[in-house]
């Protein structure tokens, strides 16, 4: 069933599909479907023990979080490539597939063995997922068309949320989209060719302001007080207070792409690329935005620690986690963006010549880190409090992306 759209209008539908003429590789991104922040209160879920579930190349594999075995099959699908993301309510994960947003219910609340619930938001390309004060967004790139309703709602059975929130954007672009506590959403704009900025929609979804000083807009956070951040090229675009802020890159070519923050922090983390012809997706600085005071600092990492946007995460205290290109888990500390710690976890390891190839992923839950190993086929369980290794999980195929759900 194709749902019929009014440009800039809110449309609440019980169904969602979205027709192509014919299918395309999933979202081409150097990020994953969103970096998720630290959980708030309504994203944490009340039952179960946590189970974690990975795509591997034969498909979904999900584990005990504890004991990091593994509690049924695979979860087949026909894709050779696939992205995943927490839902945010504690039991199931979307499942980036060439369909679209497939929900998968992890058994995390039920003890249930993992399975697809048959649910699918249709999309030729699929890209990111954001989760924000109980809204979750979720952005088709084929079309532009993006989709939002609340957390909550999602079902262990093929029906979608019977209230979802359509919208167009003015045109088909690799986008994002957040929604805010008050219903104001931000959107990028752009094409297919380019990306430009993004627009601000009043909970009518009547357009109030917008911003086009970001080339190449890729990548959102939210921080303290619903300050809103975005990548660019060239810098990052702030928005707050009905506002927006400009903060320039200190290079020529100063290129943000994820950022990670938390509701209750106003420091946010970037990624950060310097060289436009670097070849690989290997990183070697971050950036720190305190967006209370609107600035912004490059950091340097450690001589020879570099990482990919698949291995930071913030966890509830605020503080960073990067998985370095040296195999050690190192802590940045949340208000300084001083070094603080490192633990070695795993084997050196080197960057992939593409993102989508399997290299180290972190997933921060709790006082837990989890840090995959494809070169060994295995996943750690990390105490970041003491960098004791908790548990050891063996694998049959080299994991890629991994989300939570607990």
């Amino acid at each position: 069933m194709t749902i019929p759209q009014h440009r800039l209008r809110r449309r609440a539908t019980s169904a969602i599909a979205v027709g192509a003429a014919a299918a395309v590789a999933l979202a081409a991104c150097s990020s994953p479907a969103e970096p998720a922040a630290a959980p708030s209160a309504e994203e944490e879920h009340a039952h179960g023990g946590g189970r974690l579930a990975l795509t591997t190349d034969a498909g979904v594999v999900v584990l005990d979080a504890e004991t990091l075995e593994q509690v049924s099959a695979t979860v087949a699908l026909d894709d050779d490539f696939l992205r995943i993301n927490p839902a945010g309510d504690g039991e199931h994960v979307f499942v980036t597939s060439s369909n679209g947003f497939e929900v998968l219910a992890t058994g995390a609340s039920t003890d249930a063995e993992p399975s697809l619930t048959g649910a699918v938001f249709e999309g030729a390309a699929a890209g990111h997922v954001v989760l924000h004060a109980g809204r979750t967004v979720l952005f088709d790139d084929a079309t532009g068309d993006f989709w939002a309703f609340d957390t909550g709602t999602l079902t262990d059975s093929a029906e979608l949320p019977a209230d979802v929130a359509a919208y167009e954007s003015e045109a088909a672009h690799h986008g994002v989209a957040v929604e805010l506590a008050d219903g104001t959403i931000v959107s990028t704009l752009g094409t297919e060719e380019a990306r430009t900025g993004v627009r601000i929609l009043d909970a009518d979804g009547t357009e109030i302001a917008r911003d086009e000083s970001c080339p190449s807009v890729h990548g959102e956070g939210v921080a303290a007080d619903e300050h809103v951040l975005i990548g660019c090229q060239d810098g990052v675009l702030l928005y707050g207070d009905g506002e927006f802020q400009k903060l320039d890159s200190p290079d020529d070519f100063g290129r943000v792409g994820n950022l990670y923050t938390t509701d209750e922090s106003p420091i946010a983390f970037t990624d950060y690329r310097d060289d436009p012809d670097a070849e690989g997706v290997l990183l070697h600085r971050i950036g720190m935005v305190d967006t209370a005071a609107g600035t912004w600092e490059i950091l340097d990492l450690p001589e020879g620690v570099e990482y990919t946007w698949q291995g930071v995460e913030r966890d509830e205290h605020g503080d960073l986690w990067i998985v370095g290109t040296d195999g050690a888990l190192h802590k940045v500390d949340g208000e300084t963006g001083e070094l603080v710690g490192s633990y070695p976890v795993i084997d050196a390891w080197e960057g992939p010549a593409e993102w989508q190839q399997p290299h180290p992923f972190l997933v921060v839950a709790g006082h837990t880190a989890y840090v995959t190993d494809p070169a060994s086929l295995e996943i750690h369980a990390v105490d970041i409090d003491s960098g004791e290794v908790l548990a050891t999980g063996s694998l049959e195929s080299a994991p890629n992306e991994a989300a939570y759900a607990g």
